[in-house]
């Protein structure tokens, strides 16, 4: 499979922010255990770099790795060089989804109107994030399918336990989940990446139906 057949199949992306550069590997390693192989570094963080490239180092093609809040053409081409596979970004800049598909590399921009969607499609982006997509919900998202049934959509933003697979249901291709998953200030012991690996488990279960979540699952991140 190609990379981005790689992405759609794994369903999931970890979107990992305000992580220490120390925490990167941990969390990599902990949401791989738990199914999880398509993972977002967000650029602020830092020496995202070198972390992109420590990344790969360590797990080679076991692990998806992209770059994430990626607003510039020039931000794109210096984690492009690092090794990032995917540049997921907030907005549509047209500039920077070229300079993915010169290189290789799949682009995600961010884009939450019709119109925006559809722009950044005809520029050539791979899936369309629907971003924030809690701020107007899964009937939305659903409503954008109807008119869009051809353009792969994938929500991020509040995606959670409670409406991921209602989000799967009205159409999306995958989905990023971050802080419902992955909270950093919270990984300290190496139990917190044991129930880490647990939690992407749970999440991957929650794909095709909707379950409440578990008291295990409220303790850690609510």
């Amino acid at each position: 499979m190609t990379k981005l057949e790689e992405l759609k199949h794994g369903k999931l992306v970890g979107v990992i922010r305000g992580a220490r550069p120390n925490q990167i590997i941990p969390i990599a390693r902990a949401l791989k255990e738990g199914g999880i192989r398509t993972l977002e570094i967000t650029v602020e963080t830092p020496k995202v770099c070198h972390l992109i490239e420590k990344v790969k180092e360590e797990f080679g093609d076991d692990i998806i790795a992209g770059a994430g809040t990626v607003l510039d053409p020039e931000t794109a081409r210096a984690v492009i060089m690092a090794g990032a596979e995917f540049i997921f970004s907030p907005t549509v800049n047209v500039k920077t989804i070229k300079l993915a598909k010169r290189n290789g590399v799949i682009s995600i921009p961010g884009a939450l109107t019709p119109t925006e969607i559809l722009t950044a499609y005809e520029h050539g982006a791979d899936i369309i994030k629907v971003f924030p997509a809690d701020a107007l919900g899964v009937s939305y998202f659903k409503n954008l399918k109807g008119p869009l049934p051809h353009i792969p959509l994938m929500p991020t933003g509040g995606v959670n336990l409670d409406n991921l697979a209602s989000f799967f249901k009205a159409g999306a291709i995958a989905a990023g989940v971050g802080g419902s998953l992955i909270n950093p200030a919270k990984l300290i012991t190496g139990e917190d990446y044991t129930r880490l690996t647990e939690t992407a488990k749970k999440i991957l279960g929650y794909r095709t139906k909707r379950l409440k979540p578990s008291i295990a699952y409220m303790n850690i991140f609510h």
